[in-house]
């Protein structure tokens, strides 16, 4: 590491980033300078570490490497002169997570990440409630909202491939405490699944073999999980490809398999078309049907953001975040909305099979094994059960992921203990880790009779927690671009901008903001009750106090009470940015744009959805 015989002070690192002769970009603010400087010669140092002779045994090499991340702290910045917020942002820019994702790894996680019960299983019960005309709207909906999230989220991940992402953002853009509630609501909601995907994983081996007493597979698929995370984010990383590639090709060939039955080339035969949208018809229990398939498309879309959270370990964010945030428009578009048109034009939402499932997680309950089983395919349900128990295994894997990538950027942040954030010589939040297995072991609750009451009020923490995490994200993007607008500094140094504009994330916002209304509404008077119930409401909206409480909480620790924290001027728009010179990454994204704009029409038009 470079000596440095001058500290930069408080003033410098929120500095201006004009100079007295205009509007001077060439180098950002001295503390993000100095970051980069220190965290690019510090993976230069780790990456040349392969290249050195290592005499010690792999026993060796494997207790070592849970030891804690070596760091020199002498980086030329000296914590003392900042606030708590130019703390935070500077150790979410500073934690030394393992980049090893590679670009391949993120298509995947983007395009299939979070494939599992929530689209397999759960679109069964939004069938049932909402008919297919019903379902097909919510997950529209929910789908397009979605699209303007991810979107926004891949523009600040590509600026700032920071720990914590979304949570991070939110402290940053809005509020600390905006933060802290995000990052609580959306690590509980993976630590939550995890345990609940586990004993989804016995459940759906009873399809096969109901003998075995489910404790011994909930063993074996805990001791995997944990096992395939503590292999880093490479190991998750390869796993989620291997997992993912098997979802989209499922998710595909069962596609293409009911556009054959629906034109009558089943075994059963006979011209199928729309008529289950004729009889028994097209929509259930009108506006509140539609209002009840809400929360079954956010756990069937939740995790889309985990690419955003990964832009921190991976090793090009530049390149491989854009490429994964185009991938969620097909992903929204193929494995949803068209899978929801296929289900609903196969399986009647009076479907006995449909409406028996006895718990969230029952194959029983799932429209794709009874589409297929209805159309007279003897083989293909067992197949599409694999695919599910590979689905569940994988959610089961990315809640290990997600939640502790989470709290780890919470504990530096200077929001939960510090132990939190301990990183090992891997690059493994081992402590993050631990905690959310040790979480895990809830699973073993399959050999209790209540396992499914449990995990109902369990999930009713973070019922909404998708909705509230998406709205924000769409609202730090706003701010981000406000901050850009007040600062004089403009769109030719972000090298991904959302294709919808910030006009996108107010469309995201607002849209889920009706979401959470409309959620509350039918938990308050639920479907088929003209009466109010409080049990429905709590059972489902749990999360809303939740938020209230964490916020008002944290607001009341931190005496401060108004909402924008931090004001557009004074954000720092640099800290956290891969590139070390501003003036450089314009010049070089104006040739990148050059280039694109003089390239074939029909390459741009790849580019741009692709």
């Amino acid at each position: 590491m470079s000596d440095r015989k001058d500290s930069p002070t408080k003033e410098a690192f929120i500095g201006n980033t004009s100079s007295s002769s205009g509007n001077d970009f060439s180098r950002p603010k001295t503390a993000a300078n100095g970051l980069e400087s220190y965290r690019s010669q510090l993976f230069s140092d780790l990456d040349s570490l392969d290249t050195v002779p290592d005499n010690r045994g792999k026993w060796q090499k494997f207790k070592d490497s849970f030891k804690p991340m070596n760091l020199n702290e002498d980086d030329g910045i000296d914590l003392s002169e900042l606030s708590e917020m130019e703390k935070a942002v500077y150790a979410t820019a500073k934690h030394p997570l393992q980049r090893s994702l590679k670009n391949r790894h993120l298509q995947m996680i983007a395009i299939g990440g979070s494939i599992g019960t929530g689209l397999f299983i759960g679109l069964g019960y939004a069938l049932s409630q909402a008919g297919p005309a019903g379902t097909l709207i919510g997950f529209t909906l929910v789908g397009s909202s979605l699209y303007c999230v991810v979107q926004a989220l891949g523009e600040m991940a590509t600026c700032f491939p920071v720990s914590g992402a979304f949570s991070a953002f939110c402290s940053r853009f809005i509020d600390p405490s905006i933060g802290f509630v995000i990052g609580i609501t959306y690590a509980l909601s993976w630590l939550i699944s995890l345990p609940s995907e586990i004993i989804a994983c016995a459940i759906t081996i009873q399809f096969w073999n109901s003998s075995i007493d489910p404790v011994a597979w909930v063993a074996i698929f805990f001791v995997a999980i944990v096992i395939i995370n503590f292999f880093g984010v490479r190991g998750y990383g390869e796993a989620e490809f291997v997992f993912s590639m098997i979802k989209v090709v499922a998710v595909v060939g069962f596609i293409i398999v009911g556009i054959v039955i629906i034109c009558g080339g089943g075994p059963q035969g006979g011209y199928i078309g729309g008529k289950y949208w004729h009889n028994p018809g097209a929509f259930h229990h009108g506006f509140k049907g539609v209002c009840s398939s809400f929360i079954s498309a956010a756990f069937s879309f939740g995790g889309t953001e985990m690419a955003g959270l990964a832009a921190a370990e991976t090793r090009n964010p530049r390149v491989a975040v854009p490429k994964a945030t185009k991938q969620v428009f097909w992903r929204i578009t193929i494995f949803y909305v068209v899978a929801v048109i296929i289900v609903g034009c196969l399986v009647p939402y009076t479907d006995n099979q449909l409406l028996s499932g006895t718990t969230s997680e029952d194959i029983a309950a799932s429209p794709f094994v009874i589409a297929i089983n209805n159309s007279g395919i003897k083989v293909l349900p067992h197949i599409m059960n694999a695919v599910i128990l590979i689905s569940v295994l994988s959610v089961g894997n990315s809640s290990v992921y997600g939640c502790s990538r989470t709290l780890a950027a919470l504990a530096v942040q200077g929001q939960l203990p510090k132990i939190v954030g301990y990183i090992d010589r891997a690059g493994r939040p081992l402590v993050a880790i631990i905690i959310t297995d040790t979480f895990g072991l809830l699973c073993f609750l399959v050999a209790s009779g209540n396992s499914d009451t449990v995990f109902t009020w369990f999930f009713s923490v973070c019922s909404l927690a998708s909705f509230f995490t998406w709205g924000m994200i769409c609202l730090s993007h706003i701010r981000f671009r406000r901050a850009l607008y007040v600062q004089n500094r403009g769109l030719e140094e972000v090298p991904f901008k959302a294709q919808l504009g910030v006009w996108g994330s107010y469309y995201g916002l607002l849209i889920n903001f009706l979401l959470i209304m409309g959620e509350i509404w039918i938990s308050v008077y639920p479907v088929g009750s003209s009466s109010a119930s409080v049990t429905t409401f709590f059972q489902n909206c749990l999360s809303l106090p939740l938020v209230i409480v964490l916020y008002a909480g944290m607001k009341t620790y931190k005496g401060q009470w108004s909402f924008f924290y931090i004001k557009a001027k004074d954000m720092d728009i640099d800290t956290g940015r891969r590139e070390l010179d501003i003036e450089v990454l314009k010049q070089e994204i104006a040739e990148e744009r050059n280039r694109l704009k003089n390239s074939p029409l029909y390459y741009r038009i790849y580019l741009f959805w692709c």
